[in-house]
């Protein structure tokens, strides 16, 4: 259960830049294996870790977001971040109602871990927030 957690948690954010941006027209150049794009999200103990961790990851094309709409980068650029919060979190409910031993532990950890996730990459310069709220500003 909990190595499932981990790879949804590395996987589905880039997954989700990809799908719809895609669905926005969005092209994507290629795909990459690395650690986290936003460190100084992280608090100091994991930042280390988490740069170093394998996230999936994908590289926008240049010509191609600059011919979509801000709204649409904006809406790409949520997304990641977002299915990060959301798709792990729900996995872990799914868990607890399956009645999986300490299912309900597994969902409280789930959601104060989402709740970080969204918290340290709103605050964040770097965070794909952040990002979103650039594309609205600077159409």
């Amino acid at each position: 259960m909990g190595v499932g957690w981990v790879l949804l948690y590395f996987c589905c954010h880039a997954i989700a830049h990809w799908v719809v941006g895609r669905i926005l027209g969005i092209r994507f150049a290629f795909y990459t294996v690395g650690g986290t794009g936003n460190p100084e999200g992280w608090p100091p103990g994991l930042r280390w870790l988490f740069e170093h961790l394998p996230f999936f990851g994908v590289q926008t094309e240049k010509t191609s977001m600059r011919r979509a709409h801000p709204i649409a980068i904006a809406i790409m650029w949520s997304a990641g971040v977002t299915s990060s919060a959301v798709i792990p979190t729900l996995f872990t409910l799914w868990a607890w109602h399956s009645g999986i031993p300490k299912g309900k532990l597994f969902f409280l950890l789930g959601l104060f871990w989402a709740g970080g996730t969204l918290a340290s990459n709103w605050t964040s310069r770097a965070g794909d927030y952040s990002k979103a709220r650039r594309a609205l500003r600077n159409p």
